[in-house]
């Protein structure tokens, strides 16, 4: 897409004008419901999160700052967003009808908690901010390499070579067995 028609839709969601959904919807859309889809791996459910993502845009359209992100960035995260919390809503949902004694879901106790584990955030500052950034980013933040790469401004190739580092420095903190035991638990 051209920037030129990129800056013109943001100036008409600023100004709150209509065509900007009208636009957005043909220029984004199809793109949106691929992103939304990946994400719920249902179509009806994909297509109640793209109306829900373009109620979400058109409502937080003041906020959005082409500083901070590109538009198609904004605009993917918040399907993105959108999908996961539809997801975890169905999700709720089925859960809820879950017979309790049939099921162990309330019978977790303290055998999934690792108390080891429990520093890991306090133990980032002992390595570089730079590695320190990209690992809360992916880790802690839940996102993906390519959003930390548009987020922190960052080449994807850095950031994943910053993961490998940080990983690494995390192993002479915690041993290899521990540091896969982190990934895995933030996972």
């Amino acid at each position: 897409m051209s920037t030129l028609l990129e800056k013109h839709i943001v100036e008409l969601l600023q100004d709150r004008d209509e065509k900007a959904i009208s636009l957005l919807y043909d220029n984004y859309g199809d793109t949106l419901h691929g992103v939304a889809y990946k994400v719920v791996k249902d179509e009806d459910l994909a297509q109640d999160v793209l109306q829900e993502s373009f109620i979400k845009i058109w409502k937080k359209s003041d906020s959005y700052d082409a500083s901070k992100a590109k538009l198609f960035t904004w605009l993917f995260r918040i399907t993105r967003n959108t999908a996961i919390d539809k997801l975890r809503s169905v999700n709720t949902k089925a859960d809820k009808e879950i017979q309790i004694d049939v099921s162990d879901v309330y019978n977790l106790g303290t055998r999934g908690i690792m108390p080891e584990l429990m520093d890991v955030k306090e133990n980032l500052d002992k390595i570089e901010p730079k590695y320190k950034v990209v690992l809360e980013a992916l880790f802690f933040e839940g996102m993906t390499q390519q959003e930390a790469s548009d987020e922190l401004d960052i080449p994807l190739g850095t950031i994943k070579s910053r993961l490998k580092i940080g990983l690494r420095e995390l192993r002479k903190i915690y041993g290899t067995s521990m540091v896969l035991a982190i990934v895995l638990s933030v996972l």
